[in-house]
């Protein structure tokens, strides 16, 4: 079971936002279901926009994070505030004293609960704040199988771009696909990278911490590369070392049925098979021809293609029998 509370809130009396209603729609709508051709289900979600107060918050977070299950998400768009005491996640009934949700109550929310896997994902000011180091505690202050991503530093603003977050419209591409690995899942590893790469040296920077063991996806989408044609790798390689010799007979093109220049020995159906396969691999970085530029004329010049460092690595895997 996988369950994810998200929360939007424009609705500040002295000073509104205008794209975070927008956040929590679109983050809600897309974690509901993966990308995958079934559109499978995948989060249980529990919308609020515009929760008015801090108590009320305070208890959806902790409603969140209740229970076991596999995965709890609570996702975040509003304004963030620091000060001398602490950071905290702001309501619109904050005053000067009492400003909303600390980040440490609810870093010790998240900290106490038994679910699998805990993610917190914030996009405010400052929100890089949750989760910073106590230098007097020789100790993390993140529990096992907690992972937190935050819009920016703690001594920074989170900026708002096109009617979204600019954090959020990033993660939103990175949820749609761009952070996906090759076989379709997208995990909070892939999406930092995905966001930290888009954002350039004077822009927020993004912030990640984790204390897990391994990474749950947070979604799925339909795999550039289907995991039977992954599975073949060590069927073409048998070693992670090892060279596929090519030659004209891999190309389909290269026949007595089409117009063009050919060369023996011509296209053959099983050798066809496997090089559209090889193409997909090399497509998404595992397989590369050696000697040539392109696939194409490695077969047709009769040249070797190999595995790259992530085409050994899936080729562990599917030795492994993990995939």
């Amino acid at each position: 079971m996988k369950k994810a509370l998200v929360v939007g809130i424009d609705d500040y009396d002295t000073c509104p936002l205008y794209g975070c209603v927008n956040d929590a729609e679109a983050v809600a709508d897309i974690l509901k279901q993966n990308g995958d051709e079934e559109k499978t289900i995948n989060f249980d979600v529990l919308k609020h926009l515009n929760v008015e107060n801090k108590g009320h918050l305070k208890h959806l977070i902790i409603n969140c994070f209740s229970g076991d299950a596999e995965v709890a998400l609570f996702y975040f768009s509003g304004h963030g505030y620091v000060d001398s005491t602490g950071g905290y996640i702001v309501t619109p009934d904050c005053s000067e004293c009492d400003v909303g949700v600390s980040m440490q109550d609810l870093l010790n929310i998240v900290n106490n609960s038994k679910c699998k896997n805990k993610v917190v994902i914030l996009d405010c000011c400052y929100s890089g704040y949750l989760g910073q180091i106590n230098v007097n505690q020789q100790s993390s202050v993140i529990g096992d199988g907690v992972t937190l991503l935050t819009a920016c530093r703690s001594d920074e603003p989170a900026m708002e771009f096109n009617g979204h977050g600019l954090f959020t419209s990033l993660l939103l591409e990175a949820l749609s696909g761009g952070a996906a690995d090759v076989t379709g899942y997208i995990t909070p590893g892939g999406i930092y990278s995905y966001i930290d790469k888009s954002l350039g040296a004077w822009d927020q920077r993004p912030i990640f911490k984790t204390n897990i063991s391994s990474f749950s996806p947070l979604r799925q989408v339909t795999p550039r590369v289907s995991k039977e044609v992954l599975r073949r790798l060590t069927d073409y390689f048998k070693t992670p070392d090892s060279k596929l010799l090519l030659d004209p007979s891999y190309e389909p093109t290269n026949s007595p049925v089409v117009e063009h220049k050919i060369i023996e020995p011509y296209a053959e159906s099983k050798h066809v098979k496997i090089f559209s396969d090889l193409q997909k691999l090399a497509s998404v970085g595992l397989v590369v021809p050696l000697d040539e530029e392109h696939m194409y004329f490695a077969a047709m010049n009769s040249k070797p293609c190999r595995l790259t460092s992530a085409g050994q690595h899936y080729w562990n895997l599917v030795k492994k029998e993990r995939i």
